[in-house]
């Protein structure tokens, strides 16, 4: 996926609460059609369409007659040690703050539907929890008075007696005489099925877990010790918990949202460099998409024939990456002809035409919601034309510059001005530049980038465009270091009406994406096993069409 024009900031939440409000409260307030009230028997609200039973009767009657629960597998996650040293890790940059991070509640899609739900990625990485489990949770790490505890020096930490305990809040399993059981489309066991119990949470994390209705109280005991220093939140991740914390905290507004500021840069920092684990769900993530698309290649006859046949492509790739992970990890890119040169093309509902090129920009999102991001320009009818191919081997060479130099040490915007010095050469010898190659990379020339306006590279983990909010010197200006995976993407884009590049190139939008793992001694292409080199990429096409 083309790499984010910006990298974005944080902005807190300014929605009040009343001192003493539990998130629970708030939670009711926020999302009302979430934690329905139960009536009086008989009661009926005059706004709602349902028809639920409400008599007493009937409410005795629904709670009995149930066998136990299946049970739970209380079995510790891979994931756990490993998210373990990750809270060490931001515990030793906080000492003595209460630290919040909440994984979100679900989001309104239209009227009383909600989106699938997707914890924040900040949850998801100092807990280790994927999928769509944990809606309004909420992760605090506690600031520890004496002994290490996970920031201490048996866990990573600072080792000066500072650290954190963490505790998970979660909702409970509800019970199954109140009337969330039967009546809450949102939360209730009938309608979702049952949340995962406390005592199953914390043996698959190792994180200490408590009712979420607890949390109000426990963030105003732990605010109140004579040794805690503050108060951070991901003021972005839920606009409840953010209300909840703000009588809590002291300083003036900017004062505050500065602080919060910090948390999410030191937050997406954490994300820079993958541990062995991540490596791992990446590594899953990248062999699913390489699927994806041999399903998307074998469906290619069948798209050319519909009148949208890049949503043919889509749905081609998309089922496959909803049975072998959580999903996408962004919305496809299937951009067929002059589609190509737009460069988050996502409405796909164009036809796919024999002599065209499609652009396929996808990734597989696993369960752990770690992502790929993967881009391959095929041939619709599986051979490039001369125009086609003099494009995409243009493309080809950026991209392998971009690897040629790719090392430790090397800095990341460098991968980028390798690229760039292949594109502005070819753009040249193609007579679309109005000054010479060398001119045109000058920073105040840049007439090339008309034709790739994104850059070439942005790190991938949990988000497709990871580590956002880390700071420009930590990124950008950063040195490239074992372990970080991000993307190589270099493309040209002649849209169909420029009028000034060559008629025969006009329409010809050509990206190669690979995602990479930065090693101690060079790069690993991860996605390697889809081919790359415009004959390997028309074998690999003829092979799969029998």
């Amino acid at each position: 996926m083309s790499p984010a024009a910006t990298q974005s900031t944080t902005t807190p939440a300014t929605a009040g609460a009343e001192p003493g409000s539990s998130v629970t409260e708030l939670l009711d307030a926020q999302h009302p059609e979430g934690r329905e009230p139960a009536p009086a028997d008989g009661d009926e609200d005059p706004k709602s369409h349902r028809s639920v039973p409400r008599s007493a009767a009937f409410r005795r009657f629904i709670a009995q007659g149930w066998g136990p629960r299946p049970a739970e597998d209380e079995a510790p996650a891979e994931a756990a040690p490993y998210a373990a040293r990750r809270r060490a890790a931001l515990s030793s940059l906080f000492p003595g703050e209460v630290l919040v991070v909440p994984a979100g509640p679900l989001v309104r899609r239209s009227n009383d539907c909600d989106y699938r739900y997707r914890p924040h990625s900040a949850f998801a990485h100092l807990t280790g929890l994927g999928t769509d489990r944990e809606a309004d949770a909420v992760l605090v790490l506690h600031p520890r008075a004496g002994g290490p505890g996970e920031g201490g020096a048996d866990a990573g930490g600072d080792g000066e007696g500072h650290g954190h305990e963490a505790v998970l809040y979660l909702r409970p399993q509800g019970s199954r005489d109140s009337e969330e059981f039967y009546a809450n489309a949102r939360y209730g066991e009938l309608w979702v099925g049952p949340r995962p119990g406390l005592a199953a949470q914390e043996a698959a994390t190792g994180i200490a877990c408590r009712d979420v209705a607890l949390l109000a109280e426990d963030l105003g005991a732990s605010v109140a010790e004579p040794a805690t220093a503050g108060l951070r939140v991901v003021a972005d991740a839920d606009p409840a918990v953010t209300a909840l914390v703000g009588p809590l905290r002291t300083g003036a507004a900017d004062e505050v949202a500065a602080a919060d500021d910090e948390l999410a840069t030191a937050l997406s920092e954490l994300r820079l460099v993958k541990d062995a684990w991540e490596v791992q769900q990446l590594r899953g993530a990248v062999a699913a998409t390489v699927r994806g698309f041999e399903q998307v290649v074998r469906a290619l006859p069948r798209a050319v024939g519909h009148p949208r046949g890049e949503r043919v492509v889509e749905a081609a790739f998309d089922g496959t990456a909803r049975v072998e992970g959580n999903g996408v990890g962004y919305e496809t890119i299937s951009a067929a002809g002059d589609h190509a040169c737009t460069l988050h093309w996502i409405r796909n509902d164009g036809p796919v035409r024999a002599g065209d090129l499609l652009l396929l920009d996808a990734g597989v999102e696993a369960d752990s919601l770690y992502t790929a991001d993967v881009t391959r320009t095929l041939p619709v009818d599986g051979r490039f034309t001369d125009a086609q191919r003099r494009v995409y081997q243009a493309v080809l060479d950026a991209a392998d510059a971009a690897f040629a130099v790719a090392r430790p040490g090397v800095k990341f915007r460098d991968v980028h001005e390798a690229a760039m010095r292949v594109v502005a050469d070819r753009l040249s010898a193609w007579g679309m530049l109005p000054v010479d190659a060398a001119t045109s990379l000058e920073p105040e020339g840049q007439y090339h980038r008309r034709w790739m306006a994104h850059g070439t590279s942005h790190h991938l983990g949990l988000d497709v465009h990871d580590c956002a909010q880390a700071r420009r010197e930590m990124y950008l200006d950063a040195e490239l270091r074992p372990g970080m995976v991000f993307t190589i993407e270099p493309g040209i884009y002649v849209k169909s009406e420029d009028e000034l590049a060559p008629a025969e190139l006009r329409g010809i939008g050509v990206r190669i994406e690979d995602d990479v793992l930065v090693t101690e001694d060079g790069v690993e292409n991860l996605s390697a096993a889809l081919p790359r080199e415009a004959d390997a990429v028309e074998a690999w096409m003829a092979s799969l069409r029998g």
